[in-house]
């Protein structure tokens, strides 16, 4: 007999759950914006570049940069609480490989389920196991957004514009909008 151990097991709510869309807010006015990068490279520079767009475009509180330590595993326990404490909305990124772009997909349907609104942006080239972790999950419509791949050899400038470029697909996202742009 094989014993099959899912380390994701204790933030699962259950597949069976229905789609994971949390309350959206009418704006991102007064809000504090979370900015959770995964430690891959260039991924804390642009979700700083993003979060600047849209503090210009919105009025926001304030923007939390917080990092998840393991990019492939599921969100510890203390940076749940912390997201849910000190977070109105959240974006998940850079899912920039097979593994890093599933777990952001896991981390966006369980903070969602939690009651947080979520942006999760993943590459291009890793929209099958996007997917399937969506689907995995018990919310195979999950919208994740996509960005073009990679992310890690971007110049200085370069992360500055991809950043920005994600900011109206981010704000729809957290919004409610359906159909966000996909940001190049």
């Amino acid at each position: 007999m094989v014993a099959i151990i899912d380390p994701t097991a204790r933030h699962q709510v259950g597949a069976s759950a229905a789609a994971a869309e949390a309350p959206r807010p009418k704006s991102l006015a007064g809000l504090r914006i979370g900015l959770l990068e995964n430690t891959k490279r260039n991924a804390d520079r642009i979700l700083a570049a993003l979060g600047e767009e849209l503090a210009a475009r919105n009025e926001v509180d304030s923007l939390v940069h917080l990092t998840k330590p393991v990019f492939a595993m599921p969100l510890p326990v203390d940076l749940v609480e912390e997201l849910i404490n000190e977070c109105d909305v959240v974006v998940v990124g850079v899912g920039d490989c097979g593994s890093c772009s599933a777990s952001a997909v896991a981390d966006g349907i369980a903070l969602e389920r939690m009651g947080i609104p979520t942006a999760v942006i993943c590459t291009d080239s890793f929209v099958a196991p996007s997917e399937a972790m969506a689907g995995l999950k018990g919310a195979p419509d999950f919208p994740f957004l996509r960005t073009s791949h990679p992310i890690s050899n971007l110049s200085d400038e370069g992360i500055g514009e991809r950043g920005r470029s994600l900011a109206a697909a981010v704000e729809a996202r957290l919004l409610g909008h359906r159909d966000p742009a996909l940001a190049s």
